[in-house]
């Protein structure tokens, strides 16, 4: 049931670093031609050009004939940097326009001579038309242009995560399929890097600004997220009872910190809250009706600490084990709760976003509160912690007998903190009293459910199971606080 996922090393860019040799840039027919790219990440088809040689002299009507000739097969200069098959799941199958409401949250303002006026802000557009830019992935080098990392890389990548976004889309214990999950994971990395706040934020990371510098980080940086979503606790959350649905936006991957509101430092232009925050959620919607939620570990287990605290063990490169038996799934979301999430997604997206209904763009008209911390009264994102077990890491066996050990955390034998941890005992007392406060507030049903040996997890606590719930909130609150009384004696 457990997969591994291995991140230790990073991953060598795709992109070419020299231009030809001289002999190879020959002019044929005396005018302008083009070369299949001869980057050899793997065999790809000839007649798809991708690396175009202007001479010199090329006028720019021969540039615009070339650039036409090969855009007729396909024109991998139009980046959209959210896929337009992913954009459709956001669209009904029921027979209407394939467009959607699509708003710009930060219209220009153009200046004629006559006027100055604001674009209109709310279009009507699909998919072809949403989530693009040119030449965002096009690399240059003095006259040569490469449309690799488009064609190439993005292809690739984009190919194998359509049936893994459907498998997990439609997820039900007890299935398990590595190479969905690797799959998925891959794409969900690299779609929280290849959009423009995220290209800004690789610009950041490495210190380079220059588009060759970022695009070429941005391939070594690929899985730079999976160690992490891997050893956080997955919840699958269903709006298909709700006649409100999801709407996408121009950064897909978006990271929620109830401490970390729109205008914090944090959260400024480009920047997002660290996905190593203990309190930070990782929302992804997989299409209309479903989304999956990515909280840390650590959280579930002590949602009384700092927001802002690093979670155990926070390295990004290396490897990690994923529980397909600890997925969350069965939550149905009320209209109410998908407004919320629209109002985060909206509220964290760059510059646009788009949805199939009008009024899905103005979450805010309908959500009780604004307050950043308050959204889902403080648990909108939470997992059910009732669901959730309390390892302490897990072995694996191999076909040659060979074994690796894993803390919970991705702490291997040998390393500081590996199933020692001096926070254990205070995690196991903060544990308990979530699980308390979780059943006082939502009752003995379920939000969410994972699967154990012999079945799926309870739809709902017997009363007196739920009566013990209840009990552990006053019992273990009160050892939190006096465990946080000596922790603040001991700093003065």
């Amino acid at each position: 049931m457990y997969v591994r996922r291995a991140v230790a090393k990073e991953t060598a860019p795709h992109t070419r670093e020299h231009p030809p040799s001289p002999a190879k840039r020959r002019q044929r027919a005396g005018h302008v031609f083009a070369r299949a790219s001869a980057l050899a990440y793997r065999p790809f088809a000839p007649e798809l050009e991708s690396i175009r040689l202007y001479p010199p002299d090329a006028s720019q009507t021969d540039r615009s004939l070339l650039d036409s000739l090969l855009g007729a097969v396909t024109d991998f200069r139009n980046n959209h940097y959210v896929p337009r098959w992913y954009q459709e799941r956001f669209l009904p199958a029921d027979g209407r326009e394939r467009k959607f409401y699509y708003l710009d949250l930060k219209p220009d303002r153009v200046r004629t001579p006559k006027r100055v006026y604001t674009r209109a802000a709310l279009l009507r557009w699909g998919p072809a038309r949403c989530f693009v830019q040119r030449d965002l992935y096009t690399t240059f080098f003095k006259e040569w242009m490469s449309t690799d990392i488009e064609r190439r890389f993005f292809g690739r990548v984009d190919q194998s995560a359509k049936s893994a976004i459907e498998y997990f889309s439609s997820f039900e214990h007890p299935s398990v399929d590595g190479k969905a999950f690797d799959d998925f994971l891959l794409f969900m990395s690299l779609q929280k890097l290849r959009t423009p706040k995220g290209l800004s934020q690789v610009a950041e990371m490495v210190g380079r600004r220059d588009q060759l510098s970022v695009l070429q980080a941005m391939q070594q940086l690929q899985r730079i997220y999976c160690a992490i979503w891997t050893e956080s606790v997955w919840s699958i959350a269903d709006a298909s009872d709700s006649d409100v649905k999801f709407i996408v936006s121009d950064h897909p991957v978006t990271i929620y910190n109830k401490s970390c509101f729109p205008g914090s430092s944090f959260c400024r232009g480009y920047r997002d809250p660290d996905i190593r925050f203990v309190g930070s959620h990782t929302l992804f919607p997989l299409g209309l009706d479903k989304i999956l939620i990515l909280t840390n570990l650590s959280w579930v287990r002590n949602p009384y600490m700092k927001p802002i605290s690093l979670r155990p063990n926070p390295n990004f490169f290396r490897d990690a084990m994923f529980y397909f038996m600890a997925i969350q799934t069965r939550r149905s979301l009320q209209p109410t709760e998908v407004h919320e999430i629209n109002y985060v997604i909206k509220s964290r997206a760059y510059r646009y976003v788009a949805a199939a209904e009008e009024e899905w763009l103005y979450p805010e008209r309908h959500i009780p509160t604004p307050h950043w911390d308050r959204l889902g009264k403080g648990y909108l994102f939470m997992p059910d912690p009732r669901s959730v077990p309390f390892s302490s890491g897990m072995m694996v066996g191999y076909e040659d007998g060979s074994t690796r050990a894993f803390d919970e955390y991705g702490r291997r034998p040998g390393q500081p903190g590996f199933r020692s941890s001096p926070n254990k005992s205070a995690e196991w007392d903060s544990y308990l009293a979530f699980k308390g406060e979780f059943a006082r507030v939502f009752g003995p049903a379920r939000r969410g459910r994972g699967f154990e040996v012999g079945g799926r997890d309870f739809a709902e606590d017997s009363p007196e199971m739920h009566a013990y719930y209840l009990g552990l909130e006053s019992k273990y609150k009160a050892k939190i606080n006096v465990s946080n009384r000596r922790k603040r004696k001991k700093r003065r």
